[in-house]
């Protein structure tokens, strides 16, 4: 039987982490500029790495780790400096990539991953899926996971028309509050990691 305590428990969990309001702005600065054809595949693309990051580590989460000899903290400090370095080129609007590969390097990181498919998100799914007992538990949890990126790639998709509202000048305050926003995940991230390892030793 289908769980709706569990969908909702782990829905309202990976809405909380992964903020689909709070990514919007980011969104918006990290493909301003773009053709909205592009625009809308980034979305899509995103989106996709996402879930498929999420997948695998639902999937072999703990085995991933365990035979890389990588612990949770350290998953969490190294993601917090890779979005500690996208903010502060966010903040100094240093946001050009080389003309091949600027649409897919955006979509992939840090769209994709660690912004939407970060260590909260992944550790989070893992335990899910680890605590899950039965097929209708089971079901639940994917449903869920399901869910959750349905709601991603509507918001990232319908926050382009703000783009069109907002004009240049907007664009640039938006990379600007968005370089911000980041840097403060990246190194709240930074220090729940780093306090994980000290209170672990």
């Amino acid at each position: 039987m289908f769980d709706v305590a569990v969908f909702g428990s782990l829905f309202l969990t990976l809405f909380v982490i992964m903020d689909p309001p709070g990514i919007t702005p980011i969104f918006l600065a990290l493909t301003s500029g773009r053709p909205a054809k592009v625009q809308r595949r980034m979305a899509w693309q995103a989106v996709a790495v996402a879930f498929g990051v999420i997948t695998v580590f639902g999937i072999l989460g703990q085995q991933i780790l365990a035979y890389l000899h990588v612990s949770v903290p350290a998953l969490m400090i190294a993601g917090g400096l890779l979005l500690l370095l996208i903010a502060l080129d966010l903040l100094t609007g240093k946001t050009d990539e080389p003309k091949q590969t600027k649409d897919v390097n955006v979509a992939l990181v840090p769209l994709g991953m660690p912004l939407l498919a970060g260590p909260g998100a992944i550790v989070s799914v893992i335990l899910a899926v680890q605590h899950a007992d039965g097929a209708g538990a089971q079901i639940s949890v994917w449903s869920a996971i399901v869910a959750m990126h349905v709601v991603l790639w509507l918001t990232m998709r319908y926050s382009l028309v703000i783009i069109r509202l907002i004009k240049d000048g907007g664009v640039v305050l938006v990379t600007r509050l968005a370089g911000m926003m980041l840097s403060a995940i990246a190194v709240q991230q930074i220090i729940n990691g780093v306090t994980q390892v000290i209170q672990g030793a």
